[in-house]
């Protein structure tokens, strides 16, 4: 097994790795996914699929787990309903550099519907990233025929994604002056921060490459050392009382969606501002 990357917060759990993930993996990150019957705070009106049998009718599709992740609960007996996350890739992009991945979202507790939303796997610094306004999110209710519901749902967003390519190929052929890229960066840190006076860090902490090859002017490149640093965490700073801390991976699975949907479009609106559209 080739693990990369195991999450444990307060909020949730995840992991990804890269090859496909089996049910045993699965179970042991998001048991939710097999839950036998809903929570009991459902009513009739609920149609009940497992999202394992979900999953199942998406991978005789080609569609393969690469991430799961599921939220924690406080409440006692509601643990193994909560809401879980898996990204998804077709077995014919297994290998990409950037390869497109389906984000599915869902609970058995009545917090969510089915969910599903394209999202981008980069590689070279293992970033997962959800494609802003690109494309809509396709909510499924639990109702009908919910399996088929989501694999008419999974192919919308494949046929959709040339509309990301479109989307990255605009972030990776604009060029960002300097002061420029500082501006996208304090943008994103008030994404993070409601003060982004009290951050704990500096927009050029968002700035600063993990690896050599992001040191690039383009806007992709810029978008990822910023995605990469708010949503993996570990920069070191100070507290608006001037303790010394580090900063935190975003681990919750609604907090992880939102704010790389908004970096998304934030570094969508900044072509768009470049190419002189608004």
């Amino acid at each position: 097994m080739s693990r990369l990357s195991t999450t444990f917060g307060s909020n949730s759990i995840s992991y990804r790795q890269n090859t496909p993930l089996d049910n045993n993996q699965l179970f042991r990150i998001a048991p939710s996914i097999f839950a036998e019957q809903p929570h009991e705070s459902r009513t009739s009106r609920y149609t009940y699929i497992p999202t394992i049998e979900v999953l199942n009718g998406l991978k005789k599709e080609g569609f393969l787990p690469f991430m799961v992740a599921q939220s924690r609960s406080r409440i006692e007996g509601k643990s193994e309903y909560t809401k879980h996350m898996l990204r998804l890739r077709h077995e014919n992009s297994i290998a990409d550099e950037e390869a497109n991945e389906i984000v599915l979202i869902n609970s058995h507790d009545g917090t969510s519907s089915y969910q599903m939303m394209a999202g981008v796997f980069r590689f070279v610094c293992q970033n997962g990233m959800v494609c802003g306004d690109v494309m809509e999110d396709i909510r499924v209710p639990h109702r009908g025929n919910v399996v088929h519901d989501v694999i008419d749902a999974a192919y919308t967003i494949v046929d959709g994604f040339d509309t990301v390519r479109n989307s990255i190929d605009g972030m990776k052929s604009t060029l960002l002056l300097p002061e420029e890229s500082e501006v996208f960066a304090e943008a994103a840190l008030s994404l993070k921060y409601d003060d982004p006076d009290d951050a704990p860090i500096t927009a050029h902490q968002l700035l600063t490459p993990r690896r050599w090859d992001d040191k690039k002017d383009d806007l992709w490149s810029s978008f990822n050392r910023v995605q990469e640093n708010i949503m993996k965490g570990g920069l070191r700073g100070r507290t608006a009382t001037g303790k010394r801390t580090s900063t935190r991976a975003v681990q919750g699975i609604d907090s992880n969606v939102k704010l790389n949907k908004a970096l998304w479009i934030l570094a969508d609106k900044m072509v768009a501002l470049k190419q002189g559209i608004i």
